[in-house]
């Protein structure tokens, strides 16, 4: 997977339906670990709620898990999961909290309560798109870093530091499709007189 969509950050969003209140919470994570920490923590704060609902989806060995948490089965946990899924996200993890009204709202109403506290989660954090990416650090003397440095919007770079010292060393990330056309141009229009250091290979968001 080259690119992928998240959330944005942590967020929360409620409503009531037959007296029982509903909050979605969504974060972005990236492990399994990260994702049962998340859950413990919304549990933790939510101790008195009657369910306490998630689901989440790593890109790490392509992981799905959900949980009911005490209402009937599939009623609860896939339909979070089906939204996350629908909104083609991973790396992300939803728990809907409960807290029951006295109100039974059958299996269709359980279904439409928890996908529409996911979706409203979802939509209060707002998604992104996690892009894969180079870092770099360029290395260059004073005469050609003007040249250099107007390359970089023609890439979409995201600058990450400059130090000026006996050189000048631009740390940068550029998305892994432009990096190689990247590495050319700056060779071309130095005559290869920089010296171009290949870093790691991650995810960022160029938003």
């Amino acid at each position: 997977m080259e690119n992928y969509y998240t959330v944005k950050n942590y967020a929360s969003a409620s409503f009531t339906e037959k007296k029982s209140e509903f909050t979605g919470h969504v974060m972005p994570v990236s492990t399994n670990e990260e994702a049962v920490d998340f859950i413990n923590k919304i549990r933790a704060e939510n101790r008195k709620a009657s369910h306490n609902v998630y689901a989440y989806i790593l890109r790490h060995q392509n992981i799905s898990r959900y949980s009911d948490d005490g209402e009937p089965k599939g009623t609860a946990g896939v339909p979070v999961l089906d939204v996350l899924a629908k909104e083609d996200l991973t790396d992300v993890c939803c728990v809907v909290t409960r807290y029951f009204g006295g109100v039974l709202l059958g299996g269709g109403g359980l279904v439409r309560a928890y996908s529409h506290s996911a979706k409203i989660a979802v939509d209060s954090s707002g998604k992104i798109l996690m892009c894969k990416a180079r870092e770099y650090k360029i290395i260059t003397d004073y005469s050609l870093y003007g040249k250099i440095s107007h390359i970089f919007p023609g890439f979409d770079v995201k600058i990450t530091g400059v130090d000026f010292g006996a050189d000048v060393t631009v740390s940068l990330l550029v998305k892994k499709e432009f990096s190689l056309k990247l590495e050319e141009k700056i060779i071309e229009h130095t005559n290869g007189k920089v010296n171009i250091i290949k870093n790691n290979e991650l995810f960022m968001n160029f938003g």
